[in-house]
This record gives C-alpha cells, structure tokens and sequence, in this order.
C-alpha cells in the first residue's frame, strides 16, 4: 500500500521522540527531527520517486543514509528502529510529547512512578491529583495538562493544510486521469485555505458517474469506504482524513461549487441577498421560482445577486459582501509578487544546506534577494551563532555576495528575546547586519502582561526590524502564548517594525485576523517561509494562503518590494 511523505516524517519524529524519551544522544534525535523535516518539505512523493527507481539523493537534503532509512519505510511501512525502540517504551508516550510542558523527562517520571503511557491515562491521573506529588509538577502544572489533553483532542479532529494538500492532490490527479471525466475541484476549508480542515469534499463532473465512484472507493490510499453511491460516497484514508466525492450536472457545478466550498456564514449571507430578490441559491442552482436561471459557473451565482465574483479565501462574511458591492474587494496577493525571502536558515545552526546552496535555491524561484536568519546563541538550538560566529558569518556572505549572480544574500539574524526583553546578542554585532529578526523560543507560560512587556522591550531595541511567528503557536501543538497583539501592534507600528506571517504549515504566523488587523494598522508583513532547506522555500505558498484570507495586497507585504526600496523601508529614519 503506497505512503505519503506526511507517513514517512511521522514515522521518524515518531523515533526521534522516543529516543529523546529513551535519554539518547541529543545530536541521534536532531538527526531524526531533521530527517521529519526534510521529508515533511518535499514537493514529490517520495515513495513515487523510491518506485521508479530513481536515486533519493537527488533530492535537496537527502543524503545516502536518509534515502536508505527511506526506501526501508517505502518498501515496509516501518522503521527497524522504531520497532525496537516501541519494544521498550510504550509507543503512547510519544503522542505525550505533544502535550505543552511535557518533556521528555516529565514523560520519564510519570511513567516509571505511575505507570502512565497515555494521554488519557494522564488526563485521569491529573483529575485525581496524583500529578502534583511528582518531583517536577505542581498544582499548576496538573490543571494545565489536563487543559492540554482537550486542546490536543480537538485538533486531531482537524488536519494541517499540508498534510491534506498531500492526501487530496494525489487523489485528485488519480481522478482526473480517469477517461469521461471533465472537470475535479477540492471544495470546502480546504479551497477557502484555511489552516486546517476537517473533511474533503471534491466535485466532478463526469460521463459516467458509477465508473468514477468505483474509481473513487477502490483507490489503494483508502482504509475504510463509508458508503458507495453513484452520484455520492465517502471514504477514510489511511491518515484519517475522510473524502467525499460528489458527481453533479454540468448546470449545478457552480452552484454546488459555490456551496460547498462556504463559508456556511458567507453562504448564508449570500442567500440573504437572493431572498430580497425573490431567488433561492442551494446546492443545485439559483431559482426563481421552480425555474433555474443560473448555476453552471460560481460567477453566475454571484451575478444573480448583483456581485462580482468573491475569491474563495475571502469567504468568511468579514465584510467581503460590503466589499464587493461597493467595488472594493483586495486585489490579492500572488507568487510572482513575491520578490524575496526574509527568514531562512543553514547549516551553520540547525539548517541543511550553505548559504550558497540557499541563494541558488532561492535563485532558481526567481527571487532577488534571501535573508540568511541561523538562529543566536541563547536557547534556540544547541549551535547558534554567538557573536564570533555571526562575525564570521556576515564577513562569508559578504564575500559571497560578490561571487554569486542572480540573487542577493541579506545578513540577518534570529536573535532570541531573553525572559527580561533584551536581545541575546549585543547591539555592536547586530548593527552590522541588514535585518534582524526576533523571536520568542522560550518562556512560553509568562503572564499575559509580562509576556507582552517583554516582547515590545524587543521592539524598542534600535536595531530590531521584523517579529517573527508573533504568537508562538504550533498549529494542532501548541497553543499561542498569552500577550496583548493589539499592544504588539501599536509597539511595532511606533518603532517602525514589522510582522512576519511564518509561511511554516505548523505555523501559519500572524493568523488570518491579525492580517487584517496589521493592515488596518498600516504595518507591512513580512511572508518567510522559516526555510530550514531548499524546499522549504516551496512554504510560500501557504503563507500567501493565509495572506489572501487576511485581505493582504502587494503594497502591504515587504518582501513584494525589489531590494532597493527594502532596504529603503528597513532603513529606520
């Protein structure tokens, strides 16, 4: 049965979590966290290329080793080592790692004096009070396990967009491959490219609508056919994710396009509008009467209520419909609006490739200039730049700089902000790079007010220019931590700061509403991708998602502008 890259990496976070558990080597378990990464970032199915034959280590951050560990889960669907390793610790204690504050040596704890190696085991212990007597917990700790439990429950209801944008596509290109069949759209959140989704709906049009269904439920991806109809059915995937796949007359496409792609509050609102009209929209066409006057195309439908056309990210009844009639809908943002990359990372900290082998990556998509941001010194990774080797770094890249063609390297830096709000590295360094970025990797749980007091003491510093993954959150993993974004903004706006949206899937970094709100503000929003290789550099793509659905324009992004006028706009007066 064929696997997915989203199998492959969870299979070796899976080993890195248990062998963090298990007390190994630090620099074992990164390996194992990088490998997750890497594949997690591919953009083709590593399992297609291992069935071809092609050589894995034609791909950017593969190496011999990697590729051998990968074929073995291709060929397998397992892991030796993980079976060896889930032998000796209950494989449940790896899903414990995703719980805020449980690190592996709390897991350790709770597991050789009570016995737990599960979430719900937990969650009981933690109810009964039997968490707090552990050396290392508290009472506070145990109140927050237990609200961490029903936060992580929730999420698994709900899939990171790249992990459906990884089990949809392939399935859609399956479909389309079928002979008859016309037209295929992934509807729902997923089209609207919301964070994350719950179920898939696809839509077809087709010659032969039993042909495709038997097509549909018999793909060697699905675990489990829920029902099989000849114009509707609906299967589980072996990652959980279900799939609906309706066939519809060419004259209802649109209209059904239209509904179920929502969302149900912009449904709604539209429907409100054809009723003043004597009309009704459903599923199946816009009617008036027992008569269908439109429905084949979404732009019919929303011109028999006297709009224009509504881009899917912009459907969530946030003042879109206003928008539309009075002819100011955003003109949103794309690709080729993108002139560079502001956050990227190397070797030199916790990255995979050089800084050269960035630039030609970033080269190659077009881009005019990339920001080398490895991470400082302090908490972030066990190798970050000190002030030494930032030196060295910066003198490299100038060095670079005049060598490479095509593309611009920026020295920069990912500066952690210490608990007290200063920076950890010293201003007579950072005044010597072209941006700075800095971040929160630590100290997530301070209160609101200090949490919030020590990032805009981060922002007061001279030489900061961008906040990066403002709320801290891990999309489905952790939530954001406790701080004033109102504050945050009005801090960055004064000190002419900006925000960067981390285009990393797990992030997604300003949310879609605090888009809307940076642009009511005036401040521009950094898209970087937080690119740990050179595919992570495809994560553009779903940080312009989260752009489109916060109403951002190309004027309202900084890295849309060319290099002169960035340097411009990050040169504070």
């Amino acid at each position: 049965m064929p696997i997915n890259n989203n199998d492959i990496a969870r299979i070796f976070s899976q080993i890195a979590d248990l062998l963090e558990i298990k007390g190994a080597n630090q620099f074992r378990v990164r390996a194992y966290r990088n490998a997750s990464r890497t594949i997690g970032g591919l953009s083709r199915n590593a399992a297609e290329i291992v069935e071809k034959g092609i050589d894995l280590t034609q791909m950017p951050g593969i190496g011999k080793d990697l590729a051998g560990k990968i074929q073995t889960i291709v060929e397998t669907g397992t892991h030796p080592l993980l079976e060896d390793l889930q032998k000796e610790i209950p494989p449940e204690l790896s899903r414990l790692m995703k719980i805020q504050g449980m690190g592996p040596k709390k897991i350790k704890v709770i597991y050789k004096d009570l016995g737990i190696s599960s979430a719900e085991e937990l969650k009981k212990a933690a109810q009964k009070h039997k968490i707090r007597s552990l050396s290392g917990f508290g009472e506070k700790t145990e109140k927050s396990i237990i609200e961490e439990i029903d936060r992580m429950k929730e999420g698994e209801k709900r899939f990171k967009l790249l992990m459906a944008e990884q089990v949809v596509e392939p399935m859609k290109d399956y479909l389309q491959k079928l002979p008859g069949v016309k037209k295929i759209t992934v509807a729902g959140s997923y089209r609207r490219k919301k964070e994350t989704v719950g179920d898939l709906d696809i839509l077809a049009i087709c010659k032969d609508g039993t042909k495709v269904m038997e097509h549909f439920v018999n793909y060697e991806n699905v675990k489990k056919v829920i029902s099989h109809g000849e114009t509707r059915s609906s299967v589980v995937m072996r990652s959980g994710i279900q799939i609906d796949l309706r066939v519809l007359p060419e004259e209802s496409y649109g209209s059904a396009l239209h509904y179920f792609t929502g969302s149900k509050e912009h449904n709604i609102a539209v429907r409100s509008l054809a009723a003043k009209r004597d009309l009704k929209i459903n599923e199946y066409g816009v009617f008036k009467g027992n008569q269908r006057t439109a429905g084949r195309t979404e732009e019919e439908v929303y011109n028999q209520v006297d709009l224009p056309y509504i881009p899917p990210e912009l459907r969530e009844n946030r003042g879109e419909i206003e928008a539309a009639q009075n002819n100011q809908l955003p003109h949103l943002l794309t690709l080729e609006d993108i002139k560079g990359d502001l956050h990227s990372h190397t070797k030199y900290t916790d990255g995979h490739f050089t800084p050269e082998e960035m630039a030609e990556a970033a080269r190659k998509k077009g881009y005019e200039y990339l920001a080398v941001s490895d991470h400082s010194q302090h908490v972030s990774v066990a190798n970050g730049l000190d002030k030494k080797r930032l030196a060295q770094q910066i003198e490299e890249i100038d060095k670079l700089n005049q060598k490479i063609k095509g593309v611009v390297l920026l020295k920069s830096i990912e500066v952690d902000i210490l608990e007290d709000g200063t920076l950890d590295l010293p201003d007579e360094i950072l005044k010597q790079l072209d941006l700075v970025i800095c971040s929160v990797h630590y100290k997530f749980n301070l209160p609101q007010e200090k949490q919030t007091q020590r990032i805009i003491k981060a922002l007061k510093n001279p030489y900061t220019d961008i906040l990066a993954h403002p709320s801290g959150r891990l999309i489905n993993e952790r939530k954001p931590y406790e701080v004033d974004m109102e504050k945050i903004m009005h801090m960055t706006q004064d000190q002419g700061c900006f925000l960067e949206l981390n285009a990393h899937p797990d992030r997604l970094d300003l949310t879609d509403s605090h888009c809307m709100m940076a642009k009511e503000l005036g401040i521009k929003v950094a898209i970087s991708t937080d690119a740990h290789s050179q595919n992570d550099l495809d994560f553009m793509r779903f940080g312009l998602g989260q752009a489109q659905r916060g109403w951002l324009e190309p004027q309202d992004v900084l890295n849309t502008y060319k290099l002169e006028s960035l340097r411009k706009l990050l040169r504070k007066s």
